[in-house]
């Protein structure tokens, strides 16, 4: 990981007393000043209440005002950013709170960055140390991974400050965090790295390095030949890259059930002979977000140690036209022996998982998540900030939602009703990878998935939008974001005690 890691303090101590470059003060909107933060306001000679009074800063979400050269306080400027009001404030607001500010920050080098951790507010304190922590990550790290000079700097320390009359935070929670903070960070590098240097071979080289807690398994061309990955072979004929195929096996919950997480690993997609726009392939390096994630989960692992078992599968390719390349009208056979008429190229990210799902349901695990920036059909019904979620039990599926919502994502339902199976019923095989049709291409997607998990209880996440961001927002750079591993990080915390 290029990006150095994070670096996390604890600290119960007056606000007023507390030595950065720069203290984060999270304000919410409409409300009297937090207890933690009423000794500041003190120190500042009232200056935080009389803003509010005069409504010079009102508490919005993600308003920002600095104080420069503050008196009477031990950090060499504060930063009031805005909360939102007090019945709105979730895990995911106080986070994008939080990047806003740290963004408008890191720019430049800093020794210490403070953010001051008030008692009041409606978030459990786990939750709101993963919200600081996660913030944080994300307002420290941009796309420019190849610019001569770097645009972001990492903190070299970032205090979390609670009141010196506050509960301790939980050193597990920090922990949590800072483990977090590294993988979803790392992540984004994966997705944001070029074509040229992010492909099948070197994807499964980064997932070699997962940690020793990890085993990890990488099955070359001819090892997937005598898998019968034959929908894995077949998108990757057009590349000179290679496929490759990655399971990683953390196994630390002795007789427990087993946790499976695939993770679409389309490392650069043209469309193949559907050959995509120059608009719609731009940043098609982000088509492996879903493996991203479900490497960084693993090695989030590799570090937390929880008592569970969790095996990631990413299958790995890049969708090229060349002259090798699959045909409309081609045929190809997945591992569990299903046939599928290839009716459009550029609906390859289900035929590589359809191979994984196969596989992964032959090991019998507890359960399934599949993660994968599948269809643009989702983004037109879903927007870019919402993962379409669809599952074939409803336990199962109700337990990602609720996973989901706790880790501050977000993802709305859709139904797999048996009707649209004749969506994906084709003539000459026994399904088509696309149907001929625009209506209801995201669940004509997600039922094609549901027939290679063999029963096991599946859940579907289409991140196509959520995984990238087109530009920049208050709160994030432009480019990968990391989608879902927070969500898959809370998802194999909690398996254990399901």
């Amino acid at each position: 990981m290029s990006t150095r890691p994070f670096r996390f303090t604890p600290l119960a101590l007056a606000l007023s007393h507390v030595d950065a470059d720069w203290l984060i003060v999270p304000v919410i909107r409409g409300k009297h000043v937090d207890p933690v933060i009423a000794e500041l306001d003190v120190a500042l000679g009232g200056d935080i209440s009389r803003l509010i009074e005069q409504a010079d800063f009102a508490g919005k979400q993600a308003e920002l005002l600095p104080l420069h050269r503050p008196e009477g306080v031990r950090a060499k400027r504060v930063l009031l950013v805005g909360a939102g009001p007090y019945q709105q404030v979730t895990r995911a607001s106080w986070h994008a709170a939080v990047a806003t500010a740290v963004r408008t920050l890191t720019g430049r080098q800093w020794n210490k960055i403070a953010v001051a951790m008030p008692a009041d507010v409606p978030l459990g304190v786990e939750a709101l140390v993963l919200a600081v922590t996660g913030g944080v990550a994300q307002g420290s790290a941009g796309p420019g991974l190849r610019k001569k000079e770097a645009a972001r700097f990492v903190p070299d320390e970032v205090i979390l400050v609670s009141g010196p009359t506050s509960p301790a935070l939980p050193q597990a929670a920090v922990a949590r965090g800072t483990v977090e903070a590294d993988c979803v960070t790392f992540a984004r590098e994966l997705v944001n790295l070029p074509p040229s240097d992010m492909f099948p071979e070197s994807f499964a080289a980064r997932a070699g390095a997962c940690g020793k807690a990890v085993a990890c398994e990488i099955w070359d061309e001819a090892r997937l030949v005598a898998e019968r990955m034959g929908a894995v072979l077949g998108v990757a004929r057009g590349s000179t890259r290679p496929p490759r195929f990655v399971v990683l096996r953390y196994l630390n919950g002795g007789s427990s059930p087993t946790l499976a997480l695939v993770g679409k690993g389309v490392t650069f997609d043209s469309g193949g002979l559907s050959l995509k726009t120059t608009e719609q392939m731009a940043d098609m390096k982000c088509d492996m977000a879903g493996g991203a994630a479900v490497l960084a989960t693993m090695k989030a692992l590799a570090e937390l140690k929880p008592e569970v078992n969790v095996v990631g599968y990413i299958p790995l390719v890049e969708n090229m036209p060349g002259g090798r390349a699959m045909k409309l009208g081609d045929v190809l056979t997945a591992r569990n022996g299903r046939t599928i008429e290839v009716l459009n190229t550029d609906a390859e990210g289900r035929l590589i998982l359809a191979d994984a799902l196969a596989y992964a349901a032959e090991a019998k695990p507890g359960h399934i998540v599949d993660l994968a920036t599948l269809t643009g059909a989702c983004m037109v019904g879903l927007g870019t900030q919402i993962a379409g979620l669809m599952g074939n039990h409803p336990d199962w599926t109700e337990r990602v939602r609720v996973a989901v919502a706790r880790a501050g994502e977000r993802a709305w339902p859709l139904p797999l009703d048996a009707d649209f199976e004749e969506m994906i019923q084709s003539k000459v095989a026994d399904f088509k990878n696309t149907p001929q049709t625009r209506y209801g291409g995201a669940i004509a997607a997600g039922k094609f998935l549901e027939q290679f998990v063999d029963g096991v209880p599946w859940v579907h996440l289409d991140i196509a939008g959520p995984a990238w961001a087109d530009h920049d927002s208050p709160a994030r750079d432009a480019g990968g974001t990391g989608a879902f591993v927070h969500t898959l990080i809370e998802l194999a915390l909690t398996y254990r005690v399901q």
